[in-house]
């Protein structure tokens, strides 16, 4: 069962390293109470060293630390009575600012609206269409994939192989000698014919930016005129991504970028620096390996999570998907009624499995506050299995009232189980802690909360 010890703290490894030291300022400033200018800007020194250190561009830095000294002052933070709250206040807004603000999504237009992904090899292009494809059916719209990587041995079967994953049909040339553009061209069209709604194209990589795969991408987009090319961009190679960018921007009409492995960043250099360097919105990020990791990108939320704030409306979408509407509102009334039992538990642990690693969702919670000693990356799965499988060895009363299970019932389970008495008396008492929990939120409160009032 999950157990929170004090002196734990929540770490995941996107933004880990940026985040763990913006927090220790914050802490310190916290500490103080009311600050001396001195120590204020002492605490700027360190966020300006922690985000070079993060592999932030220098003069994204530059221009953002200018800022948020212009609004340090503007708001006087020192003569303020919670200056560690204004400074978080201003530093997240910026931070919201340099990331871009507003989310911007794609833009999904025409039949078949052309998406075409270019970017440097492995990046994750093929891998990222098929998220793509799987992310457009789950907004109700039916996309196909035109395979335009002729360079690369077995690219097209990679790509047939990332489409059958995701049930989503390939066009691919049965000529690699064939016209690039004239054949995407051509696929555009029968997609169109096929009752396609959306074509993206996957197009070749490059260990570095040359002049032929411009001219190649260049022929393609005049011949398509795609609604989005986008720039698809390794967030873990930090600055060299930022630079890709800003050499494919200058030379096409780029319209946006999907940042990838953003779940493995743990420093943050690629996505604080891409958007102000090259000017461009990040639209979608890859947060995992599975093919329905690939999110739409807020600024806002970003922000949040790397300052340590968490991301609980983020969180709360995935709930939502994972459980569905109906499922959310049995769960909400059943937690207000308070009559929220094992089977409930066992059934929630499940589905949350279903939405990707815990550890991961757990991330998405702030540090601080009640959960700010939970250690993420500490959540042991294995664990949570045996919980349901001594929660599937009770009978069902003994699921509905636990706590009038005897010690026979205990070591029975336990055999059922492959576990010990100590691990069911453990589940017990941390389901008397929920309960407890429980007991002190308003029925209406959680059922807001959780989308079912």
């Amino acid at each position: 069962m999950l157990s929170i010890r004090p002196g734990d703290t929540i770490t995941g490894t996107m933004f880990e390293g940026l985040q763990s030291r913006l927090q220790g300022v914050f802490r310190r400033l916290k500490g103080e109470g009311r600050v001396s200018r001195e120590v204020l800007e002492s605490a700027l020194r360190e966020i300006r060293m922690a985000l070079l250190e993060a592999d932030v561009n220098y003069q994204v830095v530059k221009d953002f630390m200018a800022r948020i000294g212009r609004e340090a002052e503007g708001q006087r933070v020192v003569e303020s009575l919670t200056p560690a709250q204004q400074v978080v206040k201003i530093v997240h807004a910026e931070m919201t600012a340099l990331l871009g603000a507003t989310a911007e999504p794609l833009r999904i237009k025409g039949r078949p609206a052309v998406i075409i992904l270019c970017g440097l090899q492995g990046s994750g292009k093929t891998t990222t269409a098929g998220k793509l494809a799987r992310y457009l059916r789950g907004q109700g719209k039916n996309p196909i994939l035109i395979a335009a990587d002729l360079q690369r041995a077995a690219a097209v079967e990679q790509l047939r192989q990332v489409g059958d994953r995701v049930d989503t049909p390939v066009l691919a040339p049965t000529d690699d000698r064939e016209d690039l553009a004239a054949f995407v061209s051509g696929a555009v069209k029968e997609a169109r014919e096929l009752g396609r709604d959306v074509a993206i194209v996957d197009t070749a990589g490059r260990l570095h930016v040359d002049r032929v795969l411009m001219e190649q991408l260049a022929s393609v987009i005049a011949r398509t005129a795609p609604q989005e090319v986008l720039f698809v961009a390794d967030a873990m190679t930090g600055q060299d991504a930022v630079r890709s960018s800003k050499a494919f921007s200058n030379a096409l009409p780029i319209t946006g970028i999907i940042l990838t492995k953003l779940d493995g960043d743990t420093r943050g250099g690629a996505a604080l620096s891409i958007r102000a360097v090259t000017g461009l919105p990040i639209r979608m990020v890859g947060v995992g390996e599975k093919f329905e990791d690939l999110e739409d990108f807020h600024p806002d939320r970003t922000a949040s999570r790397i300052l340590g704030m968490g991301d609980v409306l983020g969180l709360i979408e995935k709930v939502e998907k994972g459980l569905g509407a109906a499922e959310s509102r049995r769960l909400a009334e059943r937690l207000a009624k308070r009559e929220f039992s094992l089977e409930d538990l066992r059934d929630q642990l499940r589905q949350m499995r279903r939405m990707g690693s815990l550890s991961q969702l757990m991330t998405a919670l702030p540090r601080g506050g009640p959960l700010g000693g939970f250690d993420a990356s500490a959540v042991d799965e294995g664990k949570l299995r045996r919980v349901e499988a001594i929660i599937d060895s009770m009978t069902p009363p003994e699921r509905r009232k636990p706590i009038a299970l005897n010690a026979s019932r205990k070591r029975r389970i336990a055999r059922g189980s492959g576990t010990t008495v100590q691990e069911i008396n453990q589940l017990v008492k941390q389901y008397r802690m929920m309960q407890k929990m429980f007991k002190g939120v308003k029925g209406s409160w959680l059922r807001k909360a959780m989308g079912a009032g």
